[in-house]
């Protein structure tokens, strides 16, 4: 155990007014790196990390462990229809909303064992530790494991009523259609709206997850407050050249969309640097018309990807990168069109309270932390259209997810765990109102 981890054990809790709470109380690392080791057997890879995709029998494997783990900590387990895994705590007043909070624990092909799983871990542990302490919060609590969330946020979107139709039909990476993955799972697909939560119905949620990128670990900095989770559109760009022979057509007489294009990537690259701010912009896939080496590229398409925390510099780069588009089409004689693809997501900013609420805490602690914006996509985002939502980030070893090198200690998951812990306490003791 290191002495961070043993100055946090003698911490008092934060004095929210009202609040529910017992001193020196933080949670156990040994125990959470248990459990996480024990749920990174279900999907194991011979190389390390998981392959625990959504509806897979390995992830029907894990949700069984993890039911059995929060029934063994007092909660009450049902699957709702949209096959999220709900463990219910009652508190002492039945007739307030409960405080919800929790994470996935699917993973991406080849993932780690971090990734979703802190959140649920750690959402177990704030329940073993007030089961120990023989302490009942006012409000309910709920801890939920969302279906889904790598596979496009299944389970948060229906939720909150957004999953469609169409979503339903898209073929997930266990091989079966999201409809299908949704009954393997123990949901029903065609009553969906019975998962459905409406604003009021949740006095707040809460996410603890490892940041998966590097500003904490390098930073040396313990929890990370997140504002909010970046928005993100997409467009196809189409680069248009005039295909012809490699070897007979003078290099001043081409009009190659290959050399368009590479300038447009730079162009990408140099006015999202150049810019103040925190927004990043990239272009992951190119593909040459015809393709063939002895041919100048008569037609080049481009993905073009903008995220940051506000949609107006969202804009403001696209604008910039349009405009530097125009430049390079009529001095290469190549025309450039963009078409955007409507299954971006807008900016998720969390609630300013929440933010206040778990920055305290952590101060209160004697935990480093910092405001950040979360560059990737959470289920968090889908709750914040009903509910009040905060987010708490712990280090990503050198900022590395979505690998078998993934990795966070135990200390900063009992880090994490303390927070999210005191936090259900500070908002059931009023800090929210």
């Amino acid at each position: 155990m290191s002495m961070r981890t043993v100055l946090v054990l003698l911490i008092a809790c934060m004095p929210w007014p009202g609040a529910a709470q017992e001193s020196s109380v933080a949670a156990d690392p040994e125990r959470m790196q248990q459990r996480i080791e024990a749920l990174s057997r279900f999907g194991a890879n011979p190389e390390g990390g998981v392959s625990r995709v959504a509806f897979s029998d390995a992830d029907i494997a894990g949700r069984a462990f993890i039911m059995d783990l929060m029934r063994d900590v007092g909660l009450a387990v049902r699957v709702d229809t949209a096959g999220n895994i709900i463990g219910r705590r009652d508190g002492t007043n039945p007739d307030l909303p409960p405080i919800l909070f929790g994470s996935h624990i699917d993973s991406v092909p080849g993932g780690g064992n971090y990734d979703g799983d802190v959140g649920v871990i750690g959402a177990i542990e704030v329940i073993d530790l007030l089961e120990v302490q023989n302490l009942r919060t006012e409000h309910p609590l709920e801890v939920v494991v969302f279906s889904d969330e790598e596979g496009g946020l299944t389970g948060s979107r229906a939720m909150v009523g957004k999953l469609s139709d169409r979503a339903l039909e898209v073929m997930s990476h266990s091989g079966m259609t999201i409809r299908e993955g949704i009954r393997a799972i123990g949901g029903d697909p065609n009553r969906l709206e019975l998962a459905i939560r409406r604003e009021g119905d949740l006095k707040a949620f809460i996410e603890l997850h490892i940041e998966q990128g590097a500003i904490l670990y390098e930073e040396g900095v313990d929890i990370g407050v997140v504002e909010g989770i970046v928005g993100i559109r997409w467009w196809d760009v189409t680069v248009e050249g005039f295909a012809n022979h490699a070897g007979t057509t003078p290099m001043d007489q081409r009009w190659d969309a290959m050399v368009s294009a590479a300038d447009f990537v730079l162009a990408v690259n140099r006015i999202a640097t150049e810019l103040p701010g925190r927004q990043v912009a990239t272009v992951g896939r190119i593909e040459a018309k015809p393709g063939a080496p002895n041919v100048i590229p008569g037609e080049v398409v481009l993905s073009l990807e903008i995220r940051d925390l506000e949609a107006r510099k969202m804009q403001q780069v696209f604008d910039r990168i349009r405009a530097e588009a125009e430049r390079i089409a009529d001095r290469r004689f190549t025309p450039i069109r963009f078409a955007e693809i409507d299954v971006a997501s807008p900016p998720a900013p969390t609630d300013l309270t929440m933010r206040r609420i778990i920055g305290q805490v952590a101060e209160d602690l004697g935990l480093s932390y910092k405001l950040m914006p979360s560059g990737a996509g959470h289920d968090a985002q889908d709750l914040a259209l009903i509910a009040p939502t905060g987010m708490i980030f712990v280090p990503s070893r050198d900022g590395i997810s979505h690998s078998p090198r993934e990795y966070t200690s135990p200390e900063d998951m009992a880090n994490g765990a303390t927070v999210l812990y005191q936090t259900v306490l500070a908002i059931d003791g009023g800090a929210l109102e």
